[in-house]
């Protein structure tokens, strides 16, 4: 039996082809009664538009390519999830591509996306400069969510404010007694945020002497070795601050080796607020940077220049707040 056509729909609700398809396009020109009508065939019938034809005659894809930088990332899934549900609203399907993945491959998904003629184009996190970014970002609207690079003109830029989340993270632990912290750092303009916000609090309660930091890989097992680097030494840490959530897993593990409690021996924060840190086995303090809410602000922002693509590109920081849960408590009698 064949699918249903728009002409099926116009002669059961006794309108003409083109009424039809006002209807589809939501157009307002259309009569409440004969709409009612229309949407009643299309209900009984079980009609679906031609996504295709429709693309040609509307000159839109309705789909939007999202370039992720590494999808075993947590915190970036949980953007997506914001992203893709204000994206659906307005009725946009996304394409997803796996930055990670390509870059093994040795291919560049960003020029596919421009190929499939997407109507916008959102790049999830750090990722490695591209000329291909740069020359899609001048023909698509296109948004940087979760990250604080690349800078193009006319891109849109929607992060949590990396700085401040991790002076946040370094207050509370100066707070709790600690004076001996490390810092696991990241890479990119988000890594140099963190740091920079690490030592500035340091720097400011005069323990600049005592602050250390151990370049991390953004990996679990990256956020291992480096703690393992940093605990290993005569005068170690009793805090450690890790660039992300992953990383503070990676560091857990390396305390247990080597005989530390968490709390007792070794306080830890992590950083992203994943589901990762609210496993009641790990139950992480970390800074919740609203992946979600970022998601949302940034599907925003590419409504915004689909609309208006001609308009000022913005910075937008999503303020970020403390989670404070079971890794972190005051330095033992023995720091």
């Amino acid at each position: 039996m064949r699918p249903p056509t728009i002409r099926d729909v116009a002669e059961r609700a006794g309108v003409s082809k083109s009424l039809v398809s006002l209807v589809l396009r939501g157009s307002d020109q259309v009569r409440p009664e004969k709409r009612r009508a229309v949407l009643a065939a299309v209900e009984e019938l079980g009609y679906r538009p031609n996504a295709a034809a429709r693309s040609l005659s509307e000159r839109r894809t309705r789909t939007v390519g999202v370039l992720l930088n590494d999808m075993r990332n947590p915190w970036f899934v949980e953007l997506l999830d914001g992203l893709n549900s204000l994206l659906h609203d307005n009725g946009l399907h996304t394409l997803l591509a796996d930055g990670h993945l390509n870059r093994r491959l040795g291919e560049d998904l960003t020029r596919t996306f421009t190929d499939l003629r997407v109507d916008g184009l959102i790049a999830v996190g750090t990722l490695p400069p591209s000329e291909a970014l740069r020359t899609a970002a001048a023909r698509v609207p296109t948004v940087v969510a979760g990250a604080r690079e690349p800078e193009l003109p006319s891109v849109d830029i929607v992060a949590g404010d990396d700085e401040r989340g991790a002076r946040l993270a370094t207050e509370h632990l100066i707070g709790l007694g600690h004076h001996r912290i490390a810092h696991i750092a990241g890479q990119g303009v988000v890594g140099a945020l963190r740091r920079r916000g690490f030592e500035g609090v340091m720097r400011e309660h005069g323990l600049a002497d005592t602050a250390v930091v151990e370049q991390g890989d953004l990996t679990e097992e990256g956020g291992y070795r480096a703690a393992v680097r940093l605990l290993s030494g005569r005068e170690r840490p009793t805090a450690v601050l890790a660039f992300n959530d992953i990383a503070c897993v990676g560091a857990l593990s390396a305390a247990e080796e080597l005989g530390l409690r968490v709390p007792r021996d070794l306080s830890l924060v992590g950083y992203d607020n994943t589901y990762l840190s609210r496993l009641r086995h790990l139950w992480l303090t970390t800074v919740d940077n609203g992946s979600h809410d970022v998601g949302r602000r940034a599907a925003q922002c590419l409504l915004d220049r689909i609309t208006d693509p001609a308009r000022p590109a913005e910075l937008l920081l999503r303020p970020p707040s403390l989670e404070i849960r079971g890794t972190t408590a005051a330095p033992g009698t023995g720091a």
